[in-house]
Formats: C-alpha cells, sequence, structure tokens
C-alpha cells in the first residue's frame, strides 16, 4: 500500500485527504491518540485540537507524512 503514515497505518495520499476534511482530520487525532494510548493527548484533541491543531496537522501531514505529537502521555 505504499509509505505507511499516521491515521491508522493508511497511506500518506489518503492520511492527507482525511486531513484536509476539518471534522475527519479532528475524529481521527482523537481516536489516533486514544488508541495509542495517550488519553491525555485524546481527551486534549476534543476540547482544544479543532482548527489550530487542524491546521498544523495538515501542514506537517504534507510536508512530512506525521501529524502533531505536542503531548506524549
Amino acid at each position: 500500500m505504499g509509505i505507511k503514515a499516521d491515521y491508522f497505518g493508511l497511506n500518506r495520499l489518503i492520511s492527507i485527504i482525511l486531513a484536509i476534511i476539518p471534522v475527519t482530520s479532528w475524529i481521527c487525532g482523537v481516536i489516533t491518540r486514544i488508541s495509542e494510548g495517550k488519553i491525555v493527548a485524546g481527551i486534549l484533541r476534543i476540547f482544544l485540537g479543532f482548527w489550530i491543531v487542524w491546521l498544523i496537522d495538515l501542514i506537517l501531514m504534507i510536508a512530512n507524512g506525521r501529524i502533531w505529537r505536542l503531548l506524549n502521555c
């Protein structure tokens, strides 16, 4: 399938498409962080991570195929 990226191991193109849409980026970001065991980061993403983090995730996903990891707990 190609190079794996952050969103559920999907390839980079699919991850970029998911990152472009704000709602799917927000949902995928929350699920990704919780599935990694980073409950606090997932909860913060629910309440604080809609617009600003969406824009940062989009830029980083396009630039290097990874979403932003501000909080690793």
